[in-house]
């Protein structure tokens, strides 16, 4: 089975040179959910969005979120279900609940939930991230239930760390499909 792709981008949206974009251009069975307001987040207008969205699937989806979409994801998962999101790969996760690590801006998708994730996820981490540390990154994942990589020294996986189509979150992504088709 190859899933559909719902690419969810963060804060300020994912630019031409990040990931997430040569991802859309490459994988034809992806969509992305495209927010109102890329520069002042509201979540309650993220999740109504990303529910929009999730409610025209009509085949099994992973969702593929980045940053400050990692936490709707969680909210969204809190509040709704939907039988055809079958996995998550969450990557670079904001820790929105550190006003050490996240704008002022981004504060509303506080707190972070801490529930086990109904489906199978992936959290994707790094060493040097300017929006989380690695630990917490790493205990996110164990209370999300969620699989965990540490991918090393690449920052917060953006346009900044220059990874174009980023082949090694390629194969984790289909790991992740691996095992849910296990």
């Amino acid at each position: 089975m190859e899933p559909k792709l719902l690419i969810l981008a963060g804060l300020g949206d994912s630019g031409e040179m990040h990931w997430q974009s040569y991802w859309q251009k490459k994988f034809k069975n992806s969509t992305k959910v495209i927010q109102d307001n890329w520069e002042e987040p509201k979540l309650e207008d993220w999740l109504f969005k990303l529910n929009e969205a999730v409610q025209k699937l009509d085949s099994p989806t992973i969702l593929v979120a980045h940053s400050l979409a990692v936490s709707m994801v969680l909210h969204w998962t809190s509040a709704y279900t939907n039988s055809n999101i079958i996995g998550a790969l969450l990557v670079a996760p904001a820790d929105v609940d550190s006003p050490l690590h996240t704008p002022d801006l981004v504060r509303n998708f506080a707190p972070i939930p801490l529930h086990k994730i109904p489906f199978p996820s992936l959290v994707i981490g790094t060493e040097n991230d300017n929006y989380i540390t690695l630990e917490r990154t790493q205990y996110l994942a164990k209370m999300w239930g969620s699989d965990f990589v540490n991918i090393g020294q690449k920052g917060h996986i953006n346009s900044d760390s220059n990874l174009e189509f980023w082949e090694e979150g390629q194969m984790l992504l289909q790991q992740l499909i691996n095992r849910i088709n296990a």
